[in-house]
Formats: structure tokens, C-alpha cells, sequence
């Protein structure tokens, strides 16, 4: 108990004076909508993308994890002026549990979609701020950067980032900058409903709290 209380603290004191209020999380995705109110109500564009998605899921119309990382480190390879590793799956894991509203394990068209329109976004921001053309957002950049996609960040909680998802060198290359973005969105777009008053904290049970932090 005293073991958990001083870890549970310490993690506390990174984040102490980080106001919720800062941070921009994106909009939460739209809920699933039946196809026949789809094929009536989408613009030419939706419908395009629903092709190309169906192309890329299959019939069953729901992307898994293996899928994605497919499908994203496909896309990657067309990009020489980013460098990356690859997606993995534990990353894809990790992203299709955050955006799995519906618990299915998969990633449906509005979930797929959602995640897509937010890692365009991404791109274009880490392009923007890898100021040499390395291909990676070095350290010094990173602030900025995360700042530009809605996270000012502390110096305890960057570092704490750092440790996390960049290399020895302090540098992010674009799989885990975007791994991070959607965890950290994800994150404060569910503490933010969670925050029914707009208070800056909340309260959870156990069960919450594992639900909350085991499947991400």
C-alpha cells in the first residue's frame, strides 16, 4: 500500500499543475449509424471514403489491428521525408482500443475515418515542425509541436514523453509521435467527459479506472 501511494504521488506531482483546460482534444467521433441512414445522408466525399474503406477492411467493414498496421505502414512507405521503424502491433493494438467506442476490438468506418482525419492532421504538424528536414521532431522541436496539435505541455510531463515514446537521442520519429497523439488525445477527450462539471478533476471506482487504463 505504501509502495503504491508513493508511486501514485509521484505520478501526481508530474502532472499537479497541468490545467485540463488547456489541452484541445478532437472531437469525439460520431456514433455508428446504420448504412441505409448512411447511404441517404452522406456527402460524395464520405461515400468515396466509404469505398476506399470497404476496399481496405473487407465485407466485414471493420479494420483489426493487424489490418491497420498494414494498411498504415503501406502508407508510410510512400513518405521517404519521414523517418520511421513501422507501425507495430502493439501500437496498432494500442490505437484501435482508444478509438474502439463500440468495444468490438475493430476499428468501424467512423472510428477508421476519425483516426485517419486525425493522422493526416498529425502529419501535417510534424512535417511543419522538423524545422532541419531530418525526417524526425527533435526534442527541441517537440514542444512546439505538440502544442500545435493541442497539447502545451509541462517540462515534467514532456520529459515524461520523452522517456516514453522518443529514442536515446531525444529525437520522435513519425510512428511514435503519432502513437503518442493518439493516446494522449484519446485520453483527455475521455477525462474531459468523464468532467461533467468542468472542474479539472474527477473521481473513479477501481473498475473504472481499470477499464479506463487496461483496454488503451
Amino acid at each position: 500500500m505504501n509502495l503504491a501511494k508513493k508511486l501514485i504521488g509521484g505520478f501526481a506531482s508530474i502532472i499537479s499543475n497541468i490545467d485540463p483546460k488547456d489541452f484541445v482534444p478532437s472531437d469525439p467521433p460520431p456514433p455508428r449509424r446504420p448504412l441505409v441512414y448512411a447511404e441517404a445522408h452522406e456527402s460524395d466525399e464520405e461515400q468515396q471514403f466509404r469505398r476506399v474503406f470497404h476496399r481496405l477492411a473487407g465485407d466485414d467493414m471493420e479494420v483489426s489491428p493487424v489490418e491497420l498496421m498494414n494498411i498504415l505502414n503501406k502508407i508510410l512507405g510512400k513518405h521517404d521525408d519521414m523517418k520511421t521503424d513501422g507501425f507495430s502491433i502493439e501500437s496498432c493494438r494500442s490505437m484501435v482500443a482508444v478509438m474502439d467506442s463500440d468495444s468490438t476490438g475493430k476499428l468501424g468506418f467512423h472510428e477508421f475515418k476519425y483516426l485517419w482525419n486525425n493522422i493526416k492532421r498529425w502529419q501535417g504538424i510534424y512535417k511543419s515542425h522538423d524545422a532541419d528536414r531530418s525526417g524526425v521532431i527533435s526534442s527541441s522541436e517537440l514542444p512546439r509541436a505538440f502544442k500545435a496539435a493541442g497539447f502545451p505541455l509541462n517540462d515534467q510531463l514532456f520529459q515524461l514523453i520523452i522517456r516514453r515514446y522518443s529514442d536515446e537521442h531525444g529525437d520522435m520519429d513519425f510512428d511514435n509521435f503519432v502513437g503518442c497523439l493518439v493516446r494522449l488525445d484519446a485520453m483527455c477527450r475521455a477525462f474531459k467527459t468523464l468532467d461533467k462539471g468542468n472542474s479539472g478533476s474527477i473521481s473513479l471506482d477501481i473498475k473504472e479506472w481499470l477499464q479506463l487504463t487496461m483496454y488503451s
